[in-house]
């Protein structure tokens, strides 16, 4: 039953970091001409598209693929919790969970797309799109923590403490998970 779990956690998890990543790149206003975005945009767009002629653009964001992640996410605790306990949570409580989901989720994403730009950072030479890609996704978050801590030496702390302060929140949603689910 271990190895089904994980199946199946697998397939929510990586349809969710698609679905994250476009409305992610939308916000970022990222390019879309990037081969990445290409990727996001097919994998995501048979289930957007029909979501989106409910629920248009507000601004930046993403509404229709903003509303498939919480989605994915509720789907996630529905199955898994069927899975093991053989009951569905409370809706309060599968509403609430399937939130953390995606926030936990989103949290993971950008820690390993920090730490991935981190190190093609110091091996990439020119242009390359997906340093490109992982520079207009992490900036927004990376460009406030260097106003308060420029680089010293040469040396960029702000990478650092991004990863510690993902590190905390994911700690945070991960007892919160913990404690809903009964893992």
């Amino acid at each position: 039953m271990d190895a089904f779990r994980f199946l199946v956690e697998i397939v929510f998890d990586l349809f969710l970091i698609v679905v994250l990543l476009r409305v992610w790149m939308q916000a970022a206003r990222a390019d879309f001409f990037n081969p990445m975005s290409q990727f996001v945009v097919k994998v995501t767009n048979p289930l957007v598209q029909p979501l989106r002629r409910l629920l248009p653009m507000a601004g930046n964001w993403d509404i229709a693929t903003m509303l498939l992640a919480y989605l994915v996410g509720i789907g996630k605790i529905l199955v898994l919790s069927s899975m093991s306990a053989g009951m569905t949570p409370m809706l309060t409580d599968t509403l609430m969970m399937g939130l953390a989901v995606v926030l936990f989720q989103f949290l993971s994403l950008l820690f390993w797309l920090t730490i991935i730009m981190a190190i093609m950072s110091w091996f990439n030479r020119g242009y390359h799109p997906m340093m490109a890609i992982l520079g207009q996704l992490t900036e927004p978050f990376l460009a406030p923590i260097r106003r308060i801590i420029p680089p010293i030496g040469g040396l960029d702390l702000s990478v650092l403490v991004l990863i510690v302060a993902i590190q905390f929140a994911r700690i945070l949603l991960n007892n919160l998970l913990s404690l809903g689910m009964g893992i």
